[in-house]
């Protein structure tokens, strides 16, 4: 199944023409969260599969498929090719490479979720942002203190997500929880459609031209692992995202220019970017004070 939120809260079933088979009230959704919901409950939406759609996809709005996951789980240098990317470009990382073992992974505020038809708006027009493309998952129930290979079974599905970046020198967390910094979309594939999520294809094309593709056999940690390592010091919970990292070909992204997304058996997305008036240099973080 590929499930999708649209129009703000109904949760849907994307049909392989491009239609959507409005479930949110069959299953008894109630919140302006609904796949977070859905997930929580534990329900299950197959029987639905193969019913007449509701909506043609062009007539709706896609959004990001969870709206605010109470956790963005993410993994940092998690290819071997933007490992040695990073190190060769210090806009990229300032330090020597590290592993998740070395230092874990990092969160991304969940309020830097948006859908693939939010767009991204840079928040500066003199600081390096740059696109990254990575596989992640939802989870479907809550995980601590779990070994990797029960993790398959507490995956609720895999989608696609943009982790856009600010370059510099402060904390990832800060430089990548600006609002639209986490793309998420256009759907999330459940996993029982996959084989083996370490074996899909992925590519990331800014304005048409081919900046990232690689096979997810890439990873250095995998999707287990990951989860893994992360429930040791808290607990996953259902409707929380993890993301897995970004391959080699990170690139600057400008005002005007348009990301097409691919993961292979996930999804495509269309992401346009816009850029806000505003200079990094100029924004005086002093604490104010009060006139004498």
């Amino acid at each position: 199944m590929r499930l999708v939120r649209f129009n703000d809260d109904r949760l849907g079933l994307l049909t392989d023409d491009d239609g959507i088979v409005d479930v949110t009230d069959e299953l008894g959704l109630e919140t302006n969260d609904p796949l977070k919901e859905y997930a929580q409950k534990d329900l299950d939406a197959s029987e639905y599969e193969g019913e007449e759609a509701d909506y043609d996809r062009n007539e709706v709005t896609i959004e990001s498929p969870v709206r605010r996951p109470g956790k963005v789980i993410a993994a940092p240098l998690n290819y071997e090719n933007h490992v040695e990317e990073a190190l060769a470009d210090k806009d990229i990382v300032t330090e020597e490479w590290f592993t998740i073992e070395d230092k874990g992974y990092f969160l991304k505020a969940p309020s830097s979720v948006a859908g693939p038809e939010d767009g991204i708006e840079l928040p500066f027009n003199d600081r390096r942002v740059d696109h990254e493309i990575e596989l992640a998952f939802v989870m479907g129930e809550d995980v601590k203190d779990i070994d990797a290979e029960d993790v398959w079974d507490a995956v609720l599905g895999y989608t696609i997500l943009l982790d856009v970046s600010v370059r510099g020198d402060q904390d990832r967390s800060n430089r990548k929880s600006y609002d639209t910094f986490t793309i998420i979309g256009p759907c999330v594939t459940t996993a029982d459609e996959f084989d083996d999520p370490h074996d899909l294809e992925m590519e990331l094309q800014l304005n048409g031209e081919t900046k990232q593709q690689q096979n997810t056999n890439g990873m250095i940690y995998s999707c287990a692992d990951i989860v893994e390592y992360a429930s040791i010091g808290a607990t996953i919970e259902a409707g929380d995202v993890i993301t897995t990292g970004t391959p080699e070909g990170v690139s600057p992204l400008s005002d005007g220019d348009t990301i097409d997304a691919e993961i292979e058996a996930v999804g495509a997305m269309t992401v346009d970017v816009t850029e806000r008036d505003v200079a990094f240099e100029d924004v005086d973080v002093r604490k104010s004070q009060k006139d004498e």
